[in-house]
């Protein structure tokens, strides 16, 4: 198995697991701030370490360009980005991309919570 493959394998597998608790719990069509402090909970009595609404700062030539704020960052690895859409799309991806790049980690999660079957995509940067 590849070496990229493997970046974060169990913290994602566990964040996934979280995630399926989530939204067995509270089922689907809620608001993707609901999911994001209902994960962000669950995974803090877990025992992992969690920050929400992360600001990332892009600098072009030592000045701010940009600003985008990512909804979760656990163990300052693995950067999740929710949705509650119909599915997910090219431009969600793209957007978790930029969080990657942005913040300098490998691995983000994007989750959607809108279906009754629970959506996940894991990129590595």
């Amino acid at each position: 198995m590849d070496h990229i493959a493997l970046i974060n394998e169990q913290l994602t597998e566990k964040i996934i697991g979280i995630c399926f608790e989530v939204l067995n719990e509270l089922g689907s069509g809620f608001l993707e701030s609901v999911y994001q402090r209902a994960v962000a909970i669950t995974l803090l009595q877990a025992g992992l370490k969690v920050q929400e609404q992360v600001p990332l700062k892009v600098s072009f030539r030592g000045r701010v360009v940009g600003e985008f704020y990512a909804d979760v960052v656990v163990e300052d690895q693995v950067v999740l980005e929710m949705k509650s859409v119909k599915s997910l799309a090219a431009e969600h991806e793209a957007q978790l991309l930029n969080y990657l790049k942005a913040t300098g980690m490998k691995v983000g999660l994007l989750l959607n919570f809108n279906r009754s079957k629970f959506e996940w995509k894991r990129l590595v940067y």
